[in-house]
């Protein structure tokens, strides 16, 4: 017997790739586990005529000669099939788009750097020229779409951008795909995100702000669209919710839209997992509290942040800096030499001001070019840290509205943060 599944908790990736490994592979049964994500679930209901899928429980372990994981790499989530770890004479094949160590060792893998892992595995059906039913193509679609953010997540690549093009040429419909991923907001969701909004704790983290809620819920609804929705009223760089349900036991649903905030990294010491941008973990553990759980979240944060890139690295040095008393002719005349847009004004290196562009064209007469910088400069100089994460750097820029942005160790200028910094940023040509 031949076997495809993924991780507990199922969401539409999981589902798409399992059933693409059902195309790949011809012969293998797709076993679903018990336990899918509320839109999921809808999908397969209306579905399940369509779909060829068994759970878990009616696997017979003895008879499974091959297993293909899909989307995940850790035992621990898959459902029941973890028992097959111990089994010597079962082939282990491994399709995964998460980049973290696991504790499946298969014996092939296909496991890189993508959006979603559907993308893997529609570029395999490509490769051998499998066809696919529209149907499929419409799952396929929706791992896709959900795993990326509709291509819109950080961790979106060119190939899932052209794997759903190839997707919408073999009949994917977009309605569907539309109606499954934007599930309507029934009571149960008004209520958990009236209760996120009125007692979730907004944090913030080196530079960026993160809101974590714990919430108690009786009932299995979607939720995920819920602690997204929260994260974008209260524009939140990252949102962490704690789910309590009914038996004690705690549900964690994670968002990220920003590139220094994890989700996948700090979810895993959860024994979860997911992406940079979304992730989960379940704990059945009865003796932690949700306020411990909160607290660690915290802490993890404030460690994963340590990796990412600082100011230190995008910073421009060294500084032009001039004299308070300098004419204003001559600030100009430097600023044409050097091609630059921005000088600080230093005394006994102290930092005393900034004078940009700007500034020299709101001089109209003669007589104030022959004036002291001091006269004309801006005393109230924004200022960075070197070890702040740079995009602290990049709000504070967006927010004041500067170009030029100081770094500074004690009351020393060090270097200079320019709205070119930025863009080199931003569009990752930062050097490595």
């Amino acid at each position: 017997m031949q076997i495809a599944t993924t991780h507990r908790n199922t969401d539409f990736d999981g589902l798409a790739s399992m059933v693409a490994a059902t195309v790949i592979y011809p012969g293998t049964v797709a076993v679903c586990p018990k336990n899918v994500n509320p839109n999921v679930h809808r999908f397969l209901s209306l579905h399940k005529t369509s779909i060829d899928i068994i759970l878990s429980a009616e696997v017979e372990l003895a008879a499974v000669q091959r297993i293909i994981v899909t989307d995940t790499n850790q035992w621990r989530r898959l459902d029941r099939l973890d028992q097959l770890k111990e089994r010597d004479d079962v082939e282990v094949l491994l399709w995964d788009h998460h980049m973290g160590l696991g504790d499946i060792n298969p014996g092939w893998q296909c496991v890189e750097k993508v959006g979603a892992t559907i993308t893997l595995m529609v570029r395999e059906i490509q490769r051998q020229s499998l066809p696919i039913t529209s149907l499929q193509a419409t799952l396929f679609l929706l791992g896709l779409y959900e795993d990326t953010g509709q291509l819109t997540f950080s961790s979106t690549t060119p190939e899932d951008a052209r794997t759903a093009a190839f997707l919408l040429e073999q009949g994917a419909d977009l309605n569907i795909a539309v109606d499954f991923l934007n599930m309507a907001y029934g009571e149960v969701q008004k209520k958990v995100l009236f209760r996120l909004m009125r007692d979730a704790e907004q944090h913030e983290i080196k530079g960026k702000r993160v809101g974590i809620g714990v919430v108690q819920i009786n009932k299995h609804v979607e939720l995920a669209m819920v602690v997204q929705l929260y994260g974008k009223i209260v524009n939140a760089d990252a949102v962490f919710v704690i789910f309590v349900n009914e038996s004690g036991g705690f549900f964690i649903i994670g968002r990220s839209g920003a590139p220094e905030i994890n989700v996948n990294t700090i979810l895993q010491r959860f024994g979860g997992g997911g992406h940079p941008g979304a992730g989960s973990a379940t704990i059945n553990d009865h003796h932690v509290s949700a306020g411990a759980i909160r607290q660690r979240i915290i802490a993890a944060l404030h460690e994963v942040q340590r990796g990412g890139a600082l100011v230190a690295d995008m910073m421009s040095f060294p500084v032009t800096a001039v004299d308070p008393n300098t004419p204003m002719h001559e600030i100009q005349q430097l600023m044409d030499v050097e091609k630059i847009r921005g000088v600080v004004v230093e005394e006994n290196d102290c930092l005393r001001g900034i004078v940009v562009l700007w500034d020299l064209k709101k001089l109209k007469l003669r007589k104030q070019w022959d004036s002291p910088v001091k006269a004309f400069m801006n005393r109230k100089v924004t200022t960075i840290s070197p070890d702040a994460p740079a995009g602290e750097a990049a709000d504070l820029m967006v927010q004041k509205n500067i170009g030029h942005l100081p770094v500074v160790q004690g009351e020393k200028v060090i270097g200079i943060v320019t709205r070119t910094d930025i863009i080199n940023y931003l569009y990752g040509r930062l050097p490595a």
